[in-house]
């Protein structure tokens, strides 16, 4: 049975990016997933009001609606899934799951954020790229409104 280990921060994000995955890039027959939840970080802003037991049943919750949205996807052909919410650096984290489930492919699933830069899994693996231009709303607003002025200046 062939290990994958699967980081996701977007379950949506996620379904689209194995449906873009070719048979060959994710292998055929049964698989055991190792599924590893990034939850999405609270600002310092946030953490700042809300108590840690607080924070901790939310990523709790969080995880349970992101496992039960990628499930269905992941348990095909007598598929297994191993459910894990990470906590600390991902690249740590590779290598424990790496040696308690022997050697398998990692998948970075993650959704790519503008104007962030996601933290690698495995020294060997690439997070995610961005995809296209990304500029400010106000950059693009700005550029419409001296085209405007322009063309009302003729």
């Amino acid at each position: 049975m062939e290990k994958i280990i699967l980081y996701v921060d977007d379950a949506a994000y996620a379904r689209e990016f194995l449906s873009r995955l070719t048979p060959e890039a994710v292998g055929t027959g049964a698989r055991h997933w190792v599924l590893v939840a990034c939850a999405p970080r609270m600002t310092h802003r946030i953490s700042k009001w809300v108590s840690h037991s607080a924070r901790e049943n939310w990523r709790a919750k969080w995880f349970a609606k992101t496992q039960e949205q990628l499930m269905p996807l992941l348990l095909l052909e007598e598929s297994r899934v191993t459910p894990v919410l990470a906590k600390g650096p991902l690249a740590e984290l590779t290598q424990r799951l790496k040696m308690e489930h022997g050697a398998g492919r990692v998948i970075d699933a993650r959704r790519p954020k503008i104007g962030v830069e996601l933290e690698p899994v495995a020294p060997n693996v690439q997070p995610p790229a961005q995809s296209g231009w990304a500029l400010p709303g106000a950059v693009l607003g700005m550029g419409a409104l001296l085209m405007l002025a322009n063309e009302l200046s003729e």
